[in-house]
């Protein structure tokens, strides 16, 4: 051992004032966003970490993502909120999700679990028969009415069920 080293650990003060600051430092710290800028947000239930999915969101995804939670809630005012797999999910309690979003490169992917059900169906397929899609891009005009239909047809039948 060099002259002057120590091979002591750090008291427990110390330990702590460490612990704290890292802590700290990860609150701190914007979200990282995975591949396509998808914010990487913890598994959790409720409104706190769905809003902090959205305040993550990159340059206009984020205006869309306030936008469509804000129109979710006021269509469905008794919605069941998480973030499950780094994407808000969407539910009515007892019944399971009905929908969820995710964050690509170029959209914003809403996904119906029971899409296959909805009338008119929304416009893209998934390879699960029940599962369609909305991909919503920068320039796209959303049709409100439609995105409601679909939102009240959605709540009403059974939903996923991720654990």
């Amino acid at each position: 051992m060099k002259a002057g080293k120590t091979s002591k650990k750090p008291g427990k003060k110390v330990a702590k004032k460490i612990a704290k600051k890292t802590a700290a430092k990860r609150v701190a710290t914007k979200p990282k966003l995975l591949s396509g800028g998808n914010p990487q947000i913890a598994k959790a239930d409720g409104d706190a970490p769905v809003q902090a999915y959205i305040a993550a969101m990159p340059g206009w995804k984020r205006d869309l993502g306030k936008r469509l939670d804000t129109f979710i809630v006021r269509s469905m005012p008794n919605v069941r909120k998480a973030v499950k797999w780094n994407s808000p999910f969407y539910g009515i309690e007892g019944q399971g999700w009905f929908l969820a979003l995710h964050v690509y490169t170029r959209y914003v992917k809403l996904t119906f679990f029971s899409g296959g059900s909805l009338r008119p169906l929304p416009p893209g397929a998934s390879k699960h028969k029940d599962v369609r899609y909305l991909d919503i891009h920068e320039d796209d005009e959303l049709d409100e009415a439609q995105l409601a239909k679909w939102l009240k047809q959605a709540a009403a039948l059974p939903g996923y069920l991720a654990p």
